[in-house]
């Protein structure tokens, strides 16, 4: 879970415990950067893969400790790059592969960017379904659900109990789900405006552009989950809550229980940090008072 200034990471160990630990968040990703529109969202795709990458090898370590397995720290990142070169592969040069093997039918601009488009959507529909019949997978996106829930709840002033949550959706409007398939409409709307340069060139621009379509697509993100009371932004929004069917599933009261301890933990650690620099504040003022 992610606060204002802080991450907190809960993992369930196997005999049954919740371990929770809590971290301050880098100034990049607090401070006033965070706050411009466009830049925010170029520093909230960098958070996320950053932070999720943290968080991923966080709870292998925790599970690794406990069986004892050697060479796991090169066995972690070997995972992490794997992960990295598949998502380019999938998402990016299989694509252009495709479509560079059917432009020489295709006699429009527009056809070939809808194609190459269209073909990156299906593959990425494609692989969260695919992924999803994974036991493993499943029941990591159990806990996707649970956050989700969680979330739901807080955000809706409702107790943080088990009972309080389990009644809550499992989509969220600020999901990065919802998140992707924003990029990748962006992405096809953005890309023809580039016509058909050769391969290499297209491969470079979409690499390139990648920061600048994530930022835009962060900024309707928000705009949109700002605004989710109103029919129009809700129907505009339908899709993506729809996919976060793909990602997200039930979670069970144990899986609920761990997003409960990251959330109270990051909202704890956020009220700390909040009582000292309230704290500051007061002594900065007694000290420039007049004697």
């Amino acid at each position: 879970m992610r606060g204002r200034k802080h991450l907190a990471i809960a993992v369930r160990r196997t005999n049954d415990e919740i371990a929770t630990v809590t971290r301050r968040l880098p100034t990049i990703f607090t401070g006033s950067f965070r706050q411009i529109p466009l830049v925010r969202g170029i520093l909230a795709l960098a958070e996320t893969l950053v932070l999720g990458i943290q968080c991923l090898l966080h709870s292998a370590e925790v599970f690794t400790e406990e069986e004892q397995i050697k060479g796991k720290s090169a066995m972690l990142w070997g995972s992490v790059a794997v992960g990295l070169v598949m998502g380019f592969a999938l998402f990016l040069a299989i694509p252009l592969a495709i479509t560079r093997a059917v432009d020489p039918y295709i006699g429009s601009d527009l056809v070939s960017n809808l194609v190459d488009g269209g073909v990156r959507l299906v593959i990425v529909i494609a692989y969260m379904g695919a992924i999803g019949l994974i036991p493993n997978v499943r029941r990591l996106f159990g806990y996707h659900g649970a956050e989700h829930k969680v979330i739901n709840a807080y955000e809706a002033g409702a107790g943080m109990e088990v009972k309080d949550v389990q009644g809550y959706s499992t989509a969220h409007p600020r999901c990065g789900t919802g998140f992707l398939l924003i990029v990748l409409v962006i992405a096809i709307i953005a890309f023809i405006f580039l016509g058909r340069p050769p391969m290499y060139l297209r491969f470079l621009s979409r690499l390139l552009l990648l920061p600048f379509i994530a930022a835009v697509s962060y900024e309707l993100m928000r705009l949109g989950a700002e605004h989710v009371k109103y029919g129009i932004v809700r129907t505009l929004l339908a899709p993506g809550l729809a996919l976060q069917a793909l990602t997200t599933r039930q979670p069970d009261d144990q899986q609920l229980e761990v997003s409960l301890s990251a959330l109270k933990a990051v909202i704890d650690a956020d009220a700390v940090d909040a009582e000292a620099t309230e704290r500051g504040n007061r002594a900065e003022l007694q000290v420039g008072e007049p004697g």
